[in-house]
């Protein structure tokens, strides 16, 4: 299997011409049956899958990318929807952002009737859509070539861009620990979203390295939302042993964090650390301003669109995570007890 396999591979493989393979690509009737089954043949050998440079030599293009997305941050998603446009510009394709609710039971068929409106070449899928089955039966029956943005399943079905969200939360887990944290809150993301069972699982790995317990009563369900890290922290500061540090997930949750701490007059960070994941505009414009997990948003959908617009065949890239350290976390304080007054 060669993972950079092009047209021209093809063509060579099955002893056609590359605009044979464009034909069979694009179903042409006539083809016979036998060059049919010797280019399938090559294309399977090779690991190949259709892709828009292949749709353009069969004469096909449309000039339209479709970017698929369910996702309740508008910050995330202005970043991933810009580094697909700027992409796309480079290309001269036309970006369309088509918002799905992978919980519909219909999503499939309404991805199905987009790709037959537009007539789109191919199309860019943002998690948690990249790992919803429907859509991608829709696709593959389709035959539209897609990239997938941090898939959690299926890696070899598809191109696809990714980071590592474990190894990430894990850095930031250990980062608080370092200054002095042992009761460290963790805000969840969403269910439907694989990211968030590895930024669990990193948070729980760097605790268990040093020692420290999990408490499942520090650990509290998130949807990605201003909202659930609201009800998170309002949980976490029930308790009788609060935590000194909260890691929400992603920004938007983190906010949510920080807007409950200011109503309740905790300072940040001097009595509570807050850290964030994603490095969104929104850390940037709270206050204080977010420690955080700068994940490539921008550069992720950027990749996945050069991806799709290559030549071809299955190949997964990895990029880099950084922690940006600002002004919301700090080691933390314990009041010495107060001395009794000597009679």
């Amino acid at each position: 299997m060669n993972p950079r396999a092009n047209i021209r591979d093809v063509a060579k493989l099955a002893g056609v011409a590359v605009k044979t393979v464009s034909r069979v690509l694009n179903d042409h009737p006539y083809v016979s049956a036998a060059t049919k089954a010797k280019v399938d043949a090559a294309m399977s050998e090779l690991g190949f899958s259709p892709s828009i440079a292949a749709r353009i030599l069969a004469g096909t293009k449309s000039g339209q990318i479709a970017l698929i997305y369910d996702n309740h941050s508008p910050y995330y998603m202005h970043q991933i929807m810009q580094g697909c446009w700027d992409r796309c510009h480079q290309e001269g394709m036309r970006l369309i952002a088509q918002p799905v609710d992978v919980a519909d039971p219909d999503v499939g068929e309404q991805v199905r009737g987009m790709v037959r409106q537009t007539h789109v070449d191919g199309a860019i899928l943002s998690s948690p859509v990249t790992d919803c089955v429907p859509v991608l039966n829709a696709l593959e029956a389709l035959n539209i070539p897609f990239v997938r943005i941090s898939p959690g399943t299926n890696h070899a079905l598809t191109s696809s861009v990714f980071m590592d969200d474990m190894q990430a939360a894990d850095d930031m887990t250990t980062k608080l620990i370092n200054i002095g944290h042992r009761r460290i809150g963790f805000i969840k993301g969403h269910p439907n979203h694989k990211a968030s069972t590895e930024r669990q699982a990193g948070y729980e790995r760097a605790l268990g390295r040093v020692g420290i317990s999990v408490d499942t009563a520090l650990i509290a369900e998130g949807r990605f939302d201003f909202e659930s890290g609201v009800a998170a922290t309002e949980q976490f500061l029930s308790l009788k042993q609060p935590p000194t540090a909260i890691f929400a997930s992603n920004d938007d949750m983190a906010s949510g964090v920080l807007a409950v701490a200011h109503r309740r007059g905790i300072q940040i960070p001097e009595q509570l650390s807050v850290a964030g994941f994603d490095d969104t505009t929104l850390a940037r414009v709270v206050w204080p301003p977010l420690t955080t997990v700068r994940q490539p948003v921008r550069d992720l959908a950027s990749t996945a669109a050069d991806l799709l617009f290559g030549e071809g065949g299955i190949e997964h890239r990895r990029l880099p995570h950084e922690l940006i350290s600002r002004e919301s976390v700090a080691p933390p304080y314990f009041p010495s007890p107060k001395k009794s007054k000597k009679s």
